[in-house]
């Protein structure tokens, strides 16, 4: 159990940096957006705008992305979870927090992948609290 839970815990770490700058270029690339609206007064409801918007939601998409592979990896070099594509999967519905079932994983890791339903669920909060406070400044 402690090994779990050293692991559990370092890959929390791991996410929760590279969601943290993740979401840095992203806040980088919004208020580059914003001042180029500003200067050459593009309206926040252009389509230069919403596209922009769709792809800042791509970029949270792949952001989660690259967090649910890397425990899907994880899960792989512990032994824990054969192959690629079943790891993905569990990686993805234990992320998501939707967590079917844990007949894909060895019991001597399921607290690894309760804890990533943990963070994942903290993470998309967070991203859910980024996305919420970008599109309330959108309508100022």
């Amino acid at each position: 159990m402690l090994a779990q839970l050293a692991i559990s815990t370092l890959m929390g770490i791991i996410t929760v940096v590279i969601h943290g700058l993740g979401l840095n270029l992203l806040t980088r690339m919004v208020r580059k957006e914003f001042h180029e609206e500003k200067v050459h007064h593009i309206s926040s409801l252009s389509a230069r705008s919403m596209f922009f918007i769709v792809g800042l939601v791509l970029g949270l998409f792949l952001l989660h992305g690259f967090e649910i592979w890397l425990y899907a990896f994880l899960f792989i070099g512990l032994g824990a979870i054969k192959p690629l594509e079943t790891a993905v999967y569990f990686s993805t519905i234990s992320y998501a927090g939707i967590g079917y079932d844990d007949r894909y994983i060895e019991p001597a890791w399921r607290l690894v992948s309760a804890i990533e339903g943990i963070n994942g669920l903290l993470l998309l909060g967070w991203s859910t609290a980024f996305f919420f406070t970008l599109v309330t400044r959108l309508g100022r």
